[in-house]
């Protein structure tokens, strides 16, 4: 990886590029830093110092991992990436259910094109919502339940409370920006990048936190497991099954055409890190219920209170098993959304090819959904096992609710800097090929 970088570093063009890359990166940090006007910076700091050390410490905690730091701090770029991320993943899902949208994805680039602005139009929606929802959180005192701080600056003045949501859904406007100039003029995926960014930007804080407060032992204990989940995980994000395809010879005019052998590439962990989201995102739902309940009356009732004590921590069997659970549950669906046998089949058999021991057409599909099934098993499985990862380390040790090495942060880390570092050697290769041919 660092032979890759140095080398590029050596190409002018790929230099240009890594710096783009590099002073988007570092806009994006001040933005994230930067706070929105209306917010009392050093009474939010002390809330949320206090509630990171409280019960709900894991909340804030994966709400910290996601926005980098900012979201609870509630800066400009507050709202980071999340929004696209929603509003593509909702796209994938409508897909499948609306035709018109399936006619699109069909149409080849334009359809593409489209689908990206509707994407776009949805993430501003997402954003005006969720900006809105935080800032009124933050007017009831209902972001930080047990501080007593106030927030905002002047939260009966309804001007200031509209320039705040309308600057956090700028901020979200331009992160996607950011992102499509990344993707156009620096290197690798801009969005990914920027993820990447929030996911790494509070690993400093954290290890620094767990020296200082558990000592170097512990610390040493940390590091040493982190790099033996990233090995693991580069290991299966690296797997695959090859599916060897074999094309017919046809003729085209005057022409042979086919004739050749390939593979379908099937991965482990062909979902990625989706389920991973999904099922925090179903989890986070009891937790909401049970503090409006809360709030609502003195004596919450025994459906509330088992809530409670089961699903709102994270160190309680209950909450491990209905983690784990969804996780593979959600690994099963979205493979089969996101990949569909029969149109697989289909387009072999359009072009003569044919998995060599069977037939093209349906036995292709029942095939090809047959090795799916049974390769999204263990990958459903290490999914759920990585994901446990920080909370198991929670229950038994009493380690901080922010585990730095928790396994939707390294998935994220992982995943990001693999592909980033292929496009980069791609673009090495083809360098190198055009030396060669001189």
């Amino acid at each position: 990886m660092l032979t890759a970088f140095t080398r590029a570093f050596r190409t002018p063009d790929l230099r240009n590029k890594l710096l783009f890359t590099l002073g988007i990166i570092a806009l994006f940090r001040l933005g994230s830093v930067l706070p929105t006007p209306g917010v009392n910076t050093e009474n939010i700091s002390r809330c949320l110092s206090q509630a990171q050390a409280g019960d709900a410490g894991n909340i804030y905690g994966m709400v910290q991992l996601f926005s980098g730091g900012a979201l609870l701090k509630l800066s400009v770029f507050a709202l980071g990436i999340m929004p696209y991320i929603t509003a593509s993943i909702i796209l994938q899902l409508l897909v499948v259910v609306i035709p018109r949208l399936e006619a699109l994805k069909k149409e080849g680039q334009a359809g593409q094109t489209k689908i990206t602005q509707y994407t776009r139009y949805l993430t501003v929606g997402l954003a005006i919502l969720q900006s809105t929802a935080f800032i009124a959180l933050a007017r009831t005192g209902q972001l930080f339940p047990q501080c007593r701080e106030e927030i905002l600056l002047d939260k009966n003045n309804i001007f200031s409370i509209v320039t705040m949501v309308v600057i956090m859904t700028a901020g979200t406007a331009v992160i996607m920006w950011l992102g499509e100039l990344v993707t156009d003029r620096g290197v690798g995926n801009g969005m990914s990048i920027l993820i990447f960014t929030q996911v790494i930007a509070v690993f400093p804080v954290e290890l620094m936190t767990i020296a200082r407060t558990r000592g170097l032992f512990v610390f040493s204990v940390v590091i040493i497991t982190g790099i033996a989940m990233i090995a693991l995980v580069v290991m299966v994000e690296q797997a695959q099954r090859r599916v060897p395809v074999q094309y017919a010879k046809r003729m085209v005019g005057r022409r042979m055409y086919g004739g050749t052998s390939t593979y379908i590439p099937l991965k482990v962990n062909q979902a990625g890190i989706i389920p991973v989201i999904f099922a925090s995102s179903l989890l986070y739902l009891p937790q909401l219920v049970t503090t409006l309940f809360s709030n609502a009356q003195e004596e919450p009732n025994a459906v509330v209170q088992w809530i409670q004590q089961n699903l709102v921590t994270g160190d309680t069997p209950a909450y491990m098993v209905t983690f784990f659970l969804l996780i593979v549950f959600f690994a099963y669906f979205y493979v089969s959304i996101t990949f569909n046998p029969v149109e697989v089949a289909d387009n072999m058999k359009k072009y003569g090819g044919f998995i060599p021991g069977i037939r093209p057409g349906r036995p292709t599909a029942e095939y090809l959904n047959y090795v799916l099934t049974r390769l999204t098993a263990p990958g459903a499985l290490y999914l759920g096992l990585i994901a446990m990862v920080p909370i198991v380390a929670l229950a038994l040790v009493g380690a901080s609710q922010n585990f730095p090495f928790g396994g939707t942060s390294i998935l994220i880390m992982v995943g990001v800097g693999l592909d980033t570092v292929k496009q980069i050697e791609s673009q090495l290769q083809q360098r190198n090929y055009e030396g060669f041919l001189k």
